[in-house]
């Protein structure tokens, strides 16, 4: 019978073939290249060689929908208020305003997430590969 893993450290150790593996805290010391200091060990500072980060802890670009729901949008026009209206008699606006949207879509843009580890974050690291290796799993909130 397997015995049900109840922590991710267990887990952890089942992948890595039962080598320790721990999870620890660090402080940003440098972005590019990233650099931290384990928190309790001044002394160990891990570089970009040897710690992985994953794609949420950057600046990456993904593609997204923007589809208006239950919210709302309004458009703004341009400081001057230039533009015109074919509204009732032929009427235009010169007046700056606001405009209701009814709807809103855009399909598949490319959006940039700045999310990137900043100097002074602290983070939780695994340590694994008796310490050879780290991965970073996220940020820790003060």
């Amino acid at each position: 019978m397997e015995i049900e893993k109840t922590s991710i450290k267990q887990l952890f150790q089942e992948m890595t073939g039962g080598n320790a593996v721990e999870v620890v805290q660090g402080i940003v010391k440098s972005e590019n290249p990233i650099k931290i200091q384990i928190i309790n060990d001044e002394k160990l500072v891990v570089g970009e060689n040897i710690t992985y980060i994953p794609r949420h802890l950057t600046d990456y670009k993904t593609v997204i929908d923007i589809v208006q729901k239950d919210g709302s949008v309004d458009s703004k026009t341009k400081k001057d208020g230039s533009h015109s209206h074919s509204g009732v008699h032929g009427q235009t606006s010169a007046t700056p305003h606001s405009h209701a949207l009814e709807t809103f879509h855009i399909y598949s843009v490319e959006m940039t997430v700045y999310n990137a580890l900043k100097v002074g974050e602290k983070v939780h690291i695994l340590s694994f590969n008796q310490g050879k290796q780290y991965y970073v799993l996220d940020r820790v909130e003060l």
